[in-house]
């Protein structure tokens, strides 16, 4: 799978792909990232990727230029399975977009910033449009490091154990069951004794109960979804 990131502040993911699962993905070759730095397709002499609103509105507005060129660029080079804008009215991800997006080959994930970008965009290149949350960040850079990295460790062979993953949060809707791990009782405080009996018939259907008493009492909205 091929991720690329277009921003307008390349640095910011000189942190979150270098470690843990997504760094394992790249190095096995199951996952690329690339940055492309916005600015680099600007036309302008001094590099500027804003400019001010039609119609007066306060705050800048990123141009459609830079952004344009460099996804036909993109584009000349392979086809993209989507073409994703981060912006707060986008739809909300979840599970369900991240299991569906890790089964694409290429996308492109555009980081917003300033009151946004040119509709135009919007209207003729962008596929879909995704937010992480009914919250505003100061750009899109975050967002795209939060989905990058839940995608990726669903391709299989990313994680150690493949089998993790179909017990995540939200898989099914319902949130994980409690875990435990060693030692059994720490200060008083036992591990449940149905999870050291060793019937695994009975462990899986206490998890199930577990989830959907864990689901109902803090995201009911997942159960009728």
């Amino acid at each position: 799978m091929r991720i690329d990131i277009l921003t307008i502040f390349p640095e910011i993911f000189s942190g979150p792909f270098d470690h843990s699962i997504v760094k394992r993905a790249i190095a096995k070759g199951l996952a690329e990232i690339h940055i492309h730095n916005i600015r680099d397709y600007s036309k302008s002499r001094h590099r500027n990727v804003d400019d001010y609103a039609f119609g007066g509105e306060a705050g800048m507005v990123m141009m459609i230029q830079p952004i344009a060129d460099c996804i036909e660029a993109l584009k000349e080079r392979r086809n993209y399975d989507e073409i994703i804008f981060l912006t707060p009215d986008g739809k909300q991800f979840d599970q369900k977009i991240a299991n569906n997006l890790s089964l694409k080959e290429n996308i492109i994930l555009l980081c917003g910033h300033y009151k946004g970008i040119d509709e135009r965009i919007r209207e003729h290149l962008i596929t879909s449009e995704i937010s992480i949350g009914d919250y505003v960040l100061s750009g899109g850079e975050l967002a795209a490091a939060v989905i990058s990295d839940a995608v990726i460790r669903l391709i299989p062979g990313v994680l150690n154990d493949e089998t993790s993953a179909l017990s995540d949060s939200f898989q099914d809707n319902l949130l994980s069951a409690p875990v435990y791990t060693r030692p059994a009782d720490y200060h008083g405080w036992k591990v449940p004794e149905i999870l050291l009996s060793g019937n695994e018939k009975e462990i899986r259907k206490w998890q199930m109960e577990q989830a959907v008493t864990r689901t109902k009492e803090r995201r009911p909205g997942l159960i009728s979804e």
